[in-house]
């Protein structure tokens, strides 16, 4: 592993034991590579996945626009999503990656779905 890698990774520990998500306020986990992002709303306590979306998805691919733009267009998608089983409230993840540009379009495509944290 480079050390880009394994600096993302403690990273990434560091925050998991801060936040854990719940059936009532899943975690909101963040993936990013180089060409799409992935999000999902997590249940720790029973260790499922209640709803996923990602740029791979159709609706979103078929659209045009930048790597943010399509990262807001995700958030909204999930929070649809998390909408259709009731859950409103949830933890945001990062990931290990910076507050800012696409992860932070992730966060406010899903504010403005009316999900809240």
């Amino acid at each position: 592993m480079n050390t880009k890698a394994i600096k993302r990774q403690n990273i990434r520990y560091r925050i998991r034991k801060k936040v854990a998500g719940t059936t009532q306020k899943p975690r909101l986990s963040v993936f990013r590579s180089n060409s799409d992002i992935y999000v999902q709303l997590i249940d720790d306590t029973n260790g499922t996945t209640l709803a996923a979306a990602s740029s791979r998805d159709k609706d979103i691919l078929a659209q045009k626009g930048t790597k943010s733009e399509k990262s807001k267009l995700v958030g909204a998608a999930l929070a649809a999503k998390a909408k259709a089983l009731g859950v409103t409230t949830c933890v945001f993840d990062r990931g290990g990656y910076l507050y800012h540009g696409r992860v932070k379009s992730v966060a406010d495509g899903a504010r403005e779905g009316g999900m809240q944290f």
